[in-house]
């Protein structure tokens, strides 16, 4: 007979909470995921596309806010999923509380590092598709690329910072990546 296998360790939201200060990480299924600050590359392309995405939510008199990182995201409304995406578009007021937001967001853009590449790309496309976020932008300036996911429609677009991208969820917001270009020799 066999020793029985050990059991991994389940953390919980009060584990984030309860990390030294400073330090980043976020919760996927139980699990801790520890974050590298941003590089400046990340965070020219975040301010502007949470700009491009600010100005149209204003200009439209939108009930939909946006927030970027560090903002609190719980996924499944439970305690073991804590995410901080790039850029969250929350369009239904319900959601938000003063920690933070309770549920999935209607769009969420995460902005590849060299060390959130397999989590951008397959965990977190898996965690917020099942969770109910409408669209999902992966955004990797290494690659060039930007792979559009509209859960609610199943499409899926694969874009370069050469192109404009339509948001699945508005109408006629549409992003020139190319005005973006500059930054990727950061």
């Amino acid at each position: 007979m066999s020793p029985p296998l050990a059991q991994e360790k389940l953390y919980t939201i009060d584990d984030i909470y309860s990390l030294p200060e400073g330090s980043r990480a976020e919760l996927v299924d139980g699990q801790i995921y520890y974050m590298a600050p941003p590089n400046r590359r990340h965070q020219a392309i975040a301010r502007e596309l949470f700009s491009s995405i600010n100005s149209y939510i204003k200009s439209k008199n939108s009930s939909c806010e946006p927030f970027f990182a560090p903002f609190a995201v719980f996924l499944n409304k439970d305690d073991t999923n804590y995410v901080e995406p790039d850029i969250s578009v929350i369009c239904d007021p319900d959601k938000l509380n003063d920690k933070g937001c309770t549920g999935a967001p209607d769009w969420i853009i995460e902005i590849v590092s060299p060390g959130s590449r397999r989590m951008d790309y397959f965990t977190k496309l898996f965690k917020y598709r099942t969770a109910g976020v409408r669209e999902y932008w992966i955004v990797d300036p290494e690659k060039n690329r930007i792979l559009v996911y509209n859960f609610e429609s199943e499409d899926t677009g694969d874009y370069t910072f050469a192109d404009s991208v339509k948001a699945g969820i508005y109408d006629d917001l549409i992003i020139n990546f190319s005005n973006m270009a500059d930054l990727l020799n950061i």
